[in-house]
Formats: structure tokens, sequence, C-alpha cells
């Protein structure tokens, strides 16, 4: 069962969190780590005739792009591929009467490129049991094993799909009201409940976005919100990040670059009256997406995740089966340290899916499968370069294909790069 609490398109946050587990060694992990010391026409609706939303069909024409667009992802895992080019070599050398040396090399390779020890010792347990059934004999054949047994650990996540989840978008289906409400929102601040969330007809997809300062928040706001107004979609921006000083501006730059609106923050207001009154406009004027910038926490800190929590339920008072979809952003740089910091948003606010920024700049890319593996929550995005087309919806197999390219495909694959 996953550690965090993960939502499906009407996800509820009702759900309790699975505490945290400990690291959990595999029976021949008394192999002491001694031994592995080695190293456009505007949208105004939310929902078709047919049931599919605006957004729904958005999300789709995006994921077929990526997948067009492999050479983003291949070239933004280039520092973690070279880095795992030690199997190749591991592989160079293949001998079935050392079957056991070799494998036990290739774990510390894994470990050594940040898989982390749980996950690595699951993936080549994987692919050690076939060996010995004698179904893998060639490099070749424990090279294609190993990239199934990182693709299943990536591409199934208990926790829920690596899709985006939306506002139920039909007519007869309205907006879900599944998702949990508190006693304690926002409307004290004298926001009046213009809006009628609920009805027929549908509401705005709401995300509320996390992380801890420096991860890449606002930027991924900004990009998210350029990704949809560039083929229509109607955006606000919250102004949710209440105590950086220099946040409500930064949001507002991604505005005018993305064309969204924003619902600005007035001084000392809380955080949680401003994603109440965010959530009340955009059901209100029809927008078809609110994104929530949050004020980026210490994880270890009690108080502010209890003020996170807050803005959740804000959110869910305003607009019932809001938020749809609570990302936390985490920075790709700081390798398997990123899942100390998973674990305690997913308790504190419930994590549905998780954006992994910086990716092109780190060599640290196994963490990624560590991460899904050990919290069993779903990556939906990722962050590969500096350009605004370079958010991409996370894509398991083309992420396997860029750490483990198969053979005559080292070369970044044709296409890639290019804007959409």
């Amino acid at each position: 069962m996953g550690l965090l609490h993960g939502g499906g398109p009407a996800c509820s946050s009702a759900g309790k969190i699975t505490p945290p587990l400990g690291l959990r060694m595999p029976r021949d992990a008394t192999l002491s780590l001694s031994r592995r010391q080695k190293p456009h026409s505007s949208v105004t609706t939310h929902a078709s005739a047919g049931g599919a939303s605006t957004l729904q069909k958005l999300a789709r024409v995006f994921r077929e792009k990526a997948a067009e667009d492999a050479g983003r992802m291949f070239k933004g895992a280039k520092k973690s591929r070279e880095r795992l080019g030690v199997v190749n070599e591991i592989l160079t050398y293949w001998r079935l009467e050392d079957a056991d040396a070799t494998l036990e090399d290739l774990e510390d390779a894994l470990i050594s490129s940040d898989f982390g020890p749980q996950t690595a010792f699951k993936i080549v347990d994987a692919v050690r049991e076939q060996v010995r059934s004698g179904a893998l004999r060639t490099p070749e054949d424990i090279k294609a094993a190993l990239r199934d047994s990182v693709l299943s650990l990536v591409a199934r996540p208990s926790g829920g799909s690596s899709e985006l989840a939306f506002a139920p978008g039909s007519d007869a289906a309205g907006v879900a009201s599944d998702a949990e409400t508190g006693g304690d929102a926002a409307a004290s601040d004298g926001a009046a409940a213009t809006g009628t969330p609920g009805t027929p007809g549908g509401g705005p997809t709401v995300y509320l976005i996390v992380g801890v300062n420096g991860g890449g928040k606002t930027t991924t706001i900004g990009k998210l919100a350029h990704r949809f107004t560039s083929r229509g979609a109607r955006v606000l921006l919250a102004a949710g990040d209440t105590f950086r000083a220099a946040a409500g501006e930064q949001l507002r730059l991604w505005s005018q670059r993305s064309g969204a609106e924003v619902e600005a923050a007035s001084a000392g207001a809380r955080p949680d009256a401003v994603l109440f009154r965010a959530a009340q406009r955009a059901q209100r004027e029809a927008f078809d997406l609110l994104l929530c910038d949050s004020s980026g926490r210490l994880h270890t800190d009690p108080g502010l995740m209890a003020e996170l929590a807050k803005c959740r339920r804000s959110l869910a008072s305003a607009l019932p089966g809001a938020p749809h979809e609570v990302l936390l952003v985490l920075d790709g740089t700081t390798g398997v340290n990123m899942l100390a910091q998973a674990r305690e948003f997913g308790a504190s606010v419930g994590v549905t899916g998780l954006v992994l920024t910086k990716l092109d700049g780190t060599s640290r890319g196994g963490a990624v499968v560590s991460v899904i593996d050990q919290l069993g929550v779903p990556i939906k995005l990722v962050g590969v370069g500096e350009g605004l087309e370079d958010l991409q919806f996370f894509d398991p197999a083309a992420f396997v294909d860029a750490l483990f390219p198969r053979e005559g495909e080292g070369e970044e694959p044709q296409g890639g790069g290019g804007e959409a």
C-alpha cells in the first residue's frame, strides 16, 4: 500500500494516510553494505456534450505530444544515463558461472545512481530469479530484463495513475463532492460564497501545488499554465504564498507570460483565505483550471504543515471536490533525500502526485524510481529544461528508455527538443 494518499478524477481526501514504513531490507540484505562500497478558440465551458472536459482533451494532446517528442526526456536524462553507463561495462564481462557476483555488481551500480538499496535489491532480485530459472543467459537478456524490472515499478505505482485528475466534466455529473471539507474555511475573512459549486454544468479543475522553498513551485505553476492557456483554456493563478515577499510579483510575471489571470493576495491576508476566494472566482467566472501556489515550508515544522492542510480544507469548502490534485514539487537534484519530504507532505496534506524538477541538471535520475517504488505515489510531471515546453507529462516508458537505451538507441531520438 502506498504511503501517500492517491487521488483519482474524483479523489477523496477523507482516506487515511498509511504511516511511513521503515527501510525494509530483503532477506539477503545481510550482504553487508561494506561489500557494496563500490562506487485556439477561447474556452468558456468546462464540458462537452459527450462528457469529456476541455482539460481532459488537452491533456491527451499533451501526452501524445510528449510521446512523439521523446527527445526532450532523453536529453534531460543525459547525466543520469551517463552515470548508469557502468551497467553496460558490468555486462560486458557477463558469464553465467559468475552470475551471483555480477548481479551484486549491478545492485551496487543502481545504489550508486540513487535508486536506493531497497529499490535496487527489488529490481535485481527480479532479474536474479529469471537467471536461476534459466530464462536469461546472455548480456542482452540481462539488460532487457533489467529494463523491464525498472519499468514495472515506474509504470504501475500503487498510489494511482500518472494521468492528471480533472473535475467531472459532463452536464449530468457536476462537480464531485467527496473530498474532505473543513470547519475552519476561509469564509471567516468576509468572502461571500457567490458561486454555486456542485450544480450541473461542472466546475473548474483545481490543483494545489506544494513543496519546500527552492524546489520550483512557482515556475512549475507558470509552465503548467502556459501549457493550457496556449491551447485555449482559461486559467486562474492563486497567490497562496503570502509569506515570501517576491512570490506575488513572480506569479504576476508568470501570468503575463502565460496569458493566465491572477487572484492576488491583499496585505496581511491568510493563504487559506486567498485560496478560498480564488476557488469562488474560478467557479463564478467559468475558468477551466485553478492553479494554487502555496508558501514553501520545511517538512520538519508541524505548525507550517498544519497551515498547509488548512489551505486544502479551505479549497474543499469553497468548491466541493477540490482540490482535484495536490501536487508536490520536488527538486530532482536532491536524490533520495526527497523521500523524507514526500512522506511528511503526504501525511499532512494528502499528496496525489509528484512533480520532479531539474532532472536535466542531475545524475540522480534513479531517485525517480525509488520515489515511486517506496511511496507508491505517481509522478505526474517532470522538468527537463529551462524552456516553457520543458515541463513534460511523465511518460514511464520514455523515462526508462532514456535511462537504459536499447541497442542502437544511444543517440537522441529524432525530432526531440522542438517547441510544442
